[in-house]
């Protein structure tokens, strides 16, 4: 993995107890994640579709592990940088997301190297409240 990088300079939905935007609901579910991340999207100009749907992508993959794995959403934040943008989420567990290669087809398990290999760097922060995944997208106006 990539060091983090500072590039979270605009940072949305921050909110310890659901990743509330202000005058917005928490972000609960993989659908209000995306409807938050379009709308920033929106008010930053126009991107290349193919760019915003990488970026809903892995904003439904970190929220829907949150959920899987994590006990649920504790926090969702964007940031947008000058060459990315940075979805975080939070959840309640402390344990890494891993990385499996599989001989065997079975369900589940593609969302976490579907992350990996969309974004720039992605990061795992850990500590005794649970984990926070800061994933960057790269995007080009």
């Amino acid at each position: 993995m990539n060091p983090r990088s500072d590039t979270r300079s605009s940072t949305l939905g921050a909110d310890p107890l659901g990743a509330r935007n202000p005058g917005s609901p928490p972000v609960r579910t993989p659908a209000q994640a995306r409807q938050l991340v379009r709308r920033t999207l929106a008010a930053i100009g126009p991107l290349r579709p193919a760019q915003v749907e990488d970026l809903l992508l892995v904003t439904s993959e970190l929220v829907t592990n949150a959920h899987r794995h994590g006990g649920g959403v504790t926090g969702f934040t964007i940031g947008i940088g000058c060459d990315r943008v940075t979805v975080s989420v939070s959840d309640a567990s402390e344990e890494a997301p891993l990385y499996e290669l599989r001989e065997e087809l079975r369900p589940g398990g593609f969302g976490w190297p579907i992350v990996l290999r969309l974004c720039r760097e992605v990061t795992v922060d850990t500590g005794p409240d649970g984990k926070t995944i800061h994933a960057a997208v790269p995007f080009e106006r």
